[in-house]
């Protein structure tokens, strides 16, 4: 069995008064640090992001209920995944408003994992390929 002698550490070399005393040692401690950018597949979905419109965010409408009714075929623009649909609906946002996206918006993308580093990158990437993007005459 380990023993610590504390008063050892205590009783260590006298100082003069005013000298600055060594910091004391930090334990290493395994924090699992924050991610700061985006996977591959993440960021084909900000791409990907960038052709669809903002009504992609909002549900089905009459047309689409309509032409399910009939034919049977029904399109989703959403994501299987609720962390990837999170990322989409943010960068369609972020894509179409620039930084004046929803709060809801952001809410999501928080609650989908994504770190506060990555809201930031994201929203200057975007804002940069906006900037980029040459108008269609």
């Amino acid at each position: 069995m380990a023993f610590l002698d504390f008063a050892q550490a205590l009783a260590g070399p006298q100082m003069a008064v005013g000298a600055a005393r060594p910091a004391p040692a930090v334990p290493a401690i395994s924090v699992e640090a924050q991610a700061t950018d985006f996977s591959a597949q993440e960021w084909q979905i900000v791409d990907l992001a960038r052709t669809d419109g903002l009504r992609s965010l909002r549900g089905p409408g009459s047309f689409a209920r309509l032409r399910k009714w009939i034919w049977g075929e029904e399109h989703s623009p959403t994501l299987a995944s609720e962390r990837l649909e999170a990322l989409r609906r943010l960068a369609v946002e972020a894509w179409h408003k620039g930084y004046a996206v929803s709060l809801s918006a952001l809410a999501a993308f928080r609650a989908a994992g994504f770190s506060t580093a990555q809201l930031e990158l994201l929203l200057a990437t975007i804002s940069a390929g906006r900037t980029a993007r040459v108008p269609r005459s």
